[in-house]
């Protein structure tokens, strides 16, 4: 009986622990953002997506009240590659930022010279750190 009860006891505090983590991240509100066509960047960040482009990259960058997110996905084989945005949204402590490499259909013709997929969204500037997923 009192085995029960220990693994009972447990498995609550493994429960309670989870639900702790879960609190950090959870949703209070989804952020507006606009995508940021490539070349419309302020100046200082496309300078800085251009040095960073042939690695992977995440960057937050701020200027005049509104916040940049940045993701990179390195240098790929082929054109034809897209991001995703799969959620940004705000929590009681950070930003977070999730977001998909999307390859290229099989019935779209690529090049076969080097891409460098970048994504740059635009959203209200929150003094939260970010948190990219």
């Amino acid at each position: 009986m009192w085995k029960r009860v220990l693994l009972i006891g447990c498995i609550l505090i493994f429960l309670s622990g989870c639900s702790i983590q879960t609190n950090e991240q959870e949703k209070l509100k989804d952020l507006e953002y606009t995508m940021v066509e490539e070349g419309k960047a302020p100046e200082g960040l496309g300078k800085i997506l251009e040095e960073k482009q042939k690695e992977e990259f995440k960057l937050t960058y701020e200027e005049e009240g509104k916040l940049y997110l940045c993701i990179g996905y390195g240098e790929q084989k082929t054109s034809g590659y897209s991001i995703a945005v799969n959620e940004l949204y705000l929590s009681e402590n950070a930003i977070y930022f999730d977001t998909s490499l999307i390859g290229p259909s099989k019935e779209e013709q690529v090049a076969e010279a080097p891409s460098y997929p970048t994504l740059v969204v635009q959203t209200e500037y929150v003094d939260k750190p970010v948190v990219f997923q």
